[in-house]
């Protein structure tokens, strides 16, 4: 399960704009918006992408991405 509200802190607090990280990512800026809306799910290359992207270290990259809820 994706943590959004992390992945949109690190959007933030890289100080770009939706349209540069979808550009630098390779994603379209609407895919990007749609993955941060709930509407389908990040492939692969796209967390590759925004890893790069962003900056992130393979623990945050792990915890926005990765992490699994328990119930």
């Amino acid at each position: 399960m994706v943590k959004i509200d992390l992945l949109k802190d690190k959007i933030e607090k890289s100080g770009m704009t939706m349209t540069a990280i979808s550009s630098q990512a390779g994603m379209l800026r609407e895919t990007l918006y749609n993955r941060l809306n709930g509407k389908g799910d990040f492939t692969a290359s796209e967390i590759t992408a925004l890893t790069k992207t962003l900056h992130l270290t393979k623990n945050e990259r792990d915890e926005i991405f990765l992490s699994e809820e328990l119930n």
